[in-house]
């Protein structure tokens, strides 16, 4: 059996960690308060997945060391915004022959590195040699994995060897699972998918139909495709589970926190006060301004985005950005 540590202790850590002890690994998952690990040991719930039983299999523990120290495989399932000082703490566990996954979407502010990418510059740091990083993505909402309903994802990493490897380890009856060695296409549609979910919630949440969800979801990709091309990544990777098939289940479910966020500030809830009622990391939000950065520094069109932007960091009106985009210049699609 595996040895597998997963860091954080979310609604979609939890889920991993559900799936993988489903497959007979030996499963520890961090979180980093004492309260919270007791609660998970003992009632083996999460309230935000009332569906979901613990596996009994599952340990939990605040000890960092406990959690990722002799592991095969570290699963690091925590928010961008902190996803490189948890990085940091837990390259002082390891020791370079772990596989590394990262399941967080999003980018880093200062420095516009996905998540693999802030990996690889801490392992650098600490002189430690590994290349067996991936990042698992897709259209997995974890109140579905949590309950094994039917879901896929891809494996991706600049080591097929590596991604293969990890698809072992996740695949089963209930969860397939890609290749892709493509892992910064992967992670930058896993990142920019999220603002089109913020934008189709609040299309919903304004009353508009099927149509406009549908052209915006088309017009995301477009979108995402110009950003993956300037930024280096294949084309095909934004048209299969992690690009399009994110995109879809992120602009059309209430599972997803970015498009409910996006329906209550369609319904006219102040953008700050939205992202309290979710009561989780909107991470389309925390994006944003970073894919402001790549339009400005790559000198891209990205209508959607900039709309985004507008409305959530500037105060703009939902219905006003709206109009701006249906009436902007008339362009080839």
């Amino acid at each position: 059996m595996i040895k597998i540590g997963i860091i954080g202790a979310g609604t979609w850590g939890l889920a991993i960690a559900n799936l993988l002890a489903f497959n007979n690994h030996i499963v520890t998952v961090y979180a980093r308060s004492s309260i919270q690990v007791d609660s998970l040991a003992k009632k083996r719930k999460h309230e935000k997945l009332p569906g979901m039983k613990l596996d009994k299999s599952i340990l939990f523990t605040s000890n960092l060391n406990e959690a990722a120290s002799s592991k095969d495989i570290i699963v690091i399932a925590v928010p961008s915004t902190a996803f490189r000082e948890v990085t940091n703490s837990i390259l002082k566990h390891i020791n370079g022959n772990e596989y590394l996954i990262t399941v967080t979407k999003g980018m880093e502010d200062k420095t516009l590195y996905t998540m693999s990418e802030i990996i690889e510059d801490e392992l650098k740091k600490a002189k430690i040699k590994c290349n067996r990083i991936v990042a698992l993505s897709g259209p997995t909402h974890a109140e579905e994995v949590s309950i094994n309903m039917p879901s896929m994802a891809v494996s991706a990493s600049k080591s097929l060897k590596a991604a293969k490897f990890i698809q072992d380890i996740f695949m089963n009856s209930n969860f397939r699972v890609y290749t892709n060695s493509d892992i910064k296409g992967v992670e930058i549609c896993a990142a920019f998918k999220n603002v089109i979910g913020l934008a189709s919630g609040m299309l919903a949440g304004i009353g508009f139909g099927d149509n406009i969800k549908a052209a915006l979801i088309t017009r995301g990709l477009a979108e995402m495709v110009r950003a993956g091309k300037a930024l280096g990544c294949k084309k095909d990777t934004f048209y299969g589970l992690a690009g399009l098939g994110d995109m879809i289940v992120t602009a059309t479910s209430m599972h997803s926190r970015n498009y409910r966020c996006g329906v209550l500030i369609g319904k006219g809830i102040d953008s700050n006060k939205a992202i309290k009622d979710i009561g989780m990391v909107v991470e389309g939000v925390n994006f944003l301004p970073k894919a402001m950065k790549i339009k400005s520094k790559y000198k891209l069109d990205l209508p959607i985005t900039t709309a985004m932007y507008e409305i959530i960091y500037n105060g703009k009106r939902v219905k006003d950005m709206l109009n701006l985009l249906m009436l902007r210049s008339k362009k080839s699609e």
